[in-house]
């Protein structure tokens, strides 16, 4: 290497990624696949494991091997119009859509709704997630130290918390492992595989992707070989930390059916696993500690997405696009934790394949010489499929096109029907290029024609 990097930074770098990733909100998604898939939980959480660590940490390891800036540059290798496009879905679907309602609905859900009874009405949500947007929006627009400080000494304290909370669950189960929903009972794994798409991991990788390639060459690390050594270690620590307590959120989740029933989501099993093992006084101080946690990672996105999209339309203020954005959440957080992530799937099912194929070509890049034919044949085909997939979860299934799928389409069933048409389209891609490329090199070679 140009200078070589001590081992502490690769521990620094790790352990960044894997808080990058281990959001607050992301505590919710393994405990709810553990209620659901009872005795299957050990497949199914393999299956979560892909999407929800593997894929994220690929694409980091993407954004180093292709060079590339941004996601925009990277993405605009099918072609610029589409580089644009999933750029600026992706940062919806990371912000303001999902993601940042997100962290407002788990914090009331674990830190307030448990302290309230049965029958309180909206209100409650609506005077939460004010309050915690307009707290957002404060430290958006006076960027402080105080958000890092509080982020930087919250994240250990949240871990051990939560670490203390797993443990004494996989040691001291609340029961038996029960019999697994009907979701679960078959194709566990790809069940699995899918759920870990809510995590949103994988396109955040994109924008998480970019800040620690940058650290890494600031340290010294100047050749891509260099940057893949050690985004490649740092990758290894962080998916070990990540995939050790998604594993035991998921175990306490299936252990605690007998104890506290099977809820509506995540949040609920988080609150109601920790007051029944600390009662009262653990939940509060899980509570307290999510907040703030969601808080940080609200202020962080408000932030980034704010500073896309002032550079997407430079006339509009970062000001103004920072208050619009927690407007908007705030009012797409008081749909509540399980409708908000039931209205996300459909989309995260559409986007997901494509943001997979995307870090495949990254990776097949010098193979196929970058041909725009390749990326654009597979992405194609990719997102004919997804889109039928992403349908289907909104409830707006076209029974003909699905019914072709389904008998035609191998893995159609289990959700992965786009992996044969992205290769397919792909080949497809790369025989247009080759055809194209010898066309032009027989033009060239005609006599009375110049080379440029």
């Amino acid at each position: 290497m140009t200078n070589k990097i001590p081992f502490s930074f690769i521990v620094v770098i790790g352990l960044m990624l894997f808080a990058l990733f281990f959001g607050a909100g992301n505590l919710i998604f393994p405990a709810m696949l553990g209620q659901s898939a009872g005795t299957n939980v050990w497949i199914a959480t393999a299956g979560f494991l892909v999407t929800g660590v593997g894929l994220p940490l690929i694409g980091v390891m993407a954004f180093g091997f292709s060079g590339k800036e941004d996601l925009q540059s990277l993405a605009s290798r099918v072609h610029p119009i589409f580089g644009l496009v999933f750029t600026t879905v992706l940062y919806l679907a990371i912000g303001p859509l999902f993601a940042i309602p997100r962290t407002g609905s788990v914090s009331f859900e674990i830190g307030v709704k448990p302290f309230l009874s049965e029958n309180s009405t909206f209100v409650p949500l609506l005077i939460f997630t004010v309050i915690f947007y307009s707290i957002t929006c404060f430290f958006s627009l006076n960027p402080a130290k105080i958000v890092d400080i509080v982020g930087k000494f919250l994240t250990p304290i949240k871990i051990t918390f939560i670490g203390i909370l797993v443990v004494v669950a996989c040691f001291n189960p609340i029961g038996k492992l029960q019999a697994p929903a009907e979701k679960y009972q078959t194709n566990a794994f790809f069940n699995g595989f899918q759920e870990g798409y809510l995590t949103m991991d994988t396109l955040a990788s994109f924008v998480f992707g970019i800040i620690i390639i940058n650290a890494i060459k600031e340290k010294g690390a100047k050749t891509r070989k260099d940057i893949l050594i050690v985004c490649l270690k740092a990758v290894g620590i962080a998916a070990v930390i990540l995939a050790a307590i998604y594993t035991a959120l998921s175990y306490m989740g299936a252990a605690s059916v007998t104890g506290v029933g099977r809820l509506d989501n995540g949040g609920a099993v988080l609150a109601s696993v920790s007051d029944y093992y600390f009662g009262t006084y653990g939940g509060v101080l899980l509570g307290l500690m999510i907040t703030v946690a969601c808080l940080t990672t609200s202020v962080g996105l408000i932030t980034a997405c704010s500073t896309y999209f002032h550079k997407l339309f430079p006339n509009i203020s970062y000001k103004t696009i920072a208050v619009v954005l927690c407007v908007f959440s705030a009012v797409i957080a008081n749909i509540g934790l399980a409708q908000l992530i039931s209205i996300s799937v459909p989309v995260l099912t559409v986007l997901y394949p494509l943001a997979i194929v995307l870090i495949v070509l990254t990776f097949l890049h010098p193979l196929f010489k970058g041909h725009a034919h390749v990326y654009q044949g597979s992405m194609l085909l990719t997102f004919l499929v997804s889109i039928m997939d992403g349908l289907k979860g909104a409830g707006l299934n076209v029974s003909a096109i699905d019914a072709f799928f389904t008998n035609y389409l191998p893995l159609y069933g289990i959700g992965l029907g786009w992996i044969f048409p992205a290769i397919a389209g792909g080949l497809a891609g790369y025989m247009i290029s080759l055809f194209t490329r010898t066309k032009q090199e027989k033009e060239q070679s005609k006599p009375g024609r110049r080379a440029v």
